[in-house]
């Protein structure tokens, strides 16, 4: 089963970190990443640029509305995904335990469906 790991991320607190702890926070998630390669387990993933520049698309009445920015005002933001396929959702969530962020922020991690959708 495939699931996505999304990463949540507080800008306020990831620059008040000491730079080593940056540091340290991205070598963590560069080895887990490495890790899960290893293992077969990676599917990919990416990090997502400043929520100032994204869109929010809405269409009302076949009226489509372009606004600047994330959809919800929030501290924290979705910073990036990860796409892991494994057996279980527990194991997903013990890989989403051990990504950096989910000390400083969150994960939410989710099953992705098939072509059917029957996953629902």
């Amino acid at each position: 089963m495939k699931y996505m790991l999304m990463i949540y991320n507080n800008p306020a607190i990831w620059e008040a970190m000491p730079g080593k702890e940056r540091e340290r926070a991205v070598a963590e998630a560069t080895a887990l990443m490495d890790e899960l390669q290893r293992s077969g387990e990676w599917v990919g993933g990416e990090g997502l640029a400043d929520p100032s520049n994204s869109r929010t698309v809405r269409v009302r009445h076949g009226v489509p509305a372009v606004t600047d920015g994330p959809y919800l005002e929030a501290k924290e933001h979705l910073a990036g995904y990860c796409v892991v396929e494994c057996e279980s959702m527990e194991r997903a969530l013990a890989i989403a335990t051990r990504w950096p962020d989910a000390r400083h922020a969150g994960m939410e991690v989710r099953p992705l469906m098939g072509g059917s959708g029957l996953e629902m």
